[in-house]
């Protein structure tokens, strides 16, 4: 299958208030977020990305429109609801601290599976939207480009998180174990048995090894390697087996 790259927003004016932005219209990137998010384009200029999907969302349509833009050929960035922030109800545009007290926080941290926000959505349709969102959108990529194709989606943290989550087998509840900082980026490879995470919250790692190569490669498989196998190729066009 191919293979996607979840790219959190860059830092955005609502982080840095510690404020729970939710769907609020018009958080955008702060000058940092700014920052982080060119840097960010610029990693993943060597990559020729054949989609870049983002949340309709204004802070991750403003990093998924710098990582378009860097690209050397032209794509678009198109926009998909099933991305979009987990839907926090009456949580929306609360401080942090306050909300930290509130009864229902515990369960958020412990057993997130079982909660559902005050006239908001429950965490486990976000986990549901959104991991069909990444595995529709990748079949799709796939079938346009080819199971090397590389392709992005932006979204926000607990989004991520909750597909990361998916993609490592691992229970809703056991999700907060899971770091997503802002501007990093997370990659899954699906296949037909399983997928496999080959990065996380991942601030620095050269990418070239994601890049497509040349000829094309055997498909990759479904098994893992047995005691780790010998990593990726590090130079483009070279071949597993």
């Amino acid at each position: 299958m191919a293979t996607v790259i979840l790219v959190r927003h860059g830092r955005s004016t609502a982080n840095t208030a510690g404020v729970l932005a939710g769907r609020t219209p018009g958080v955008r990137l702060d000058e940092m977020g700014e920052q982080q998010a060119d840097d960010l384009a610029g990693r993943l200029a060597v990559l020729p990305l054949r989609r870049v999907v983002s949340s309709p969302l204004e802070r991750c349509r403003q990093t998924a429109t710098a990582i378009a833009r860097r690209q050397t050929s032209a794509v678009r960035v198109r926009t998909d609801r099933r991305l979009t922030e987990c839907g926090y109800g009456a949580w929306t545009g609360e401080e942090l601290t306050k909300l930290a007290k509130d009864p229902l926080w515990k369960t958020v941290q412990a057993h997130p599976s079982a909660v559902t926000f005050p006239d908001g959505e429950s965490m486990r349709d976000m986990q549901a939207r959104a991991v069909n969102a990444v595995r529709t959108i990748d079949a799709d990529v796939e079938g346009e480009a080819g199971p090397d194709a590389v392709w992005v989606a932006v979204s926000h943290a607990d989004v991520i998180k909750a597909i990361l989550a998916d993609a490592l087998g691992m229970h809703l509840d056991a999700f907060q174990r899971i770091v997503v900082d802002p501007a990093s980026l997370s990659v899954v490879r699906f296949t037909p048995l399983r997928p496999f995470v080959l990065h996380a919250n991942d601030h620095g790692t050269d990418l070239a090894t994601l890049k497509p190569p040349k000829k094309r490669r055997k498909r990759a498989g479904s098994d893992a390697a047995v005691g780790g196998g010998a990593g990726a190729p590090r130079h483009h066009g070279e071949t597993t087996e």
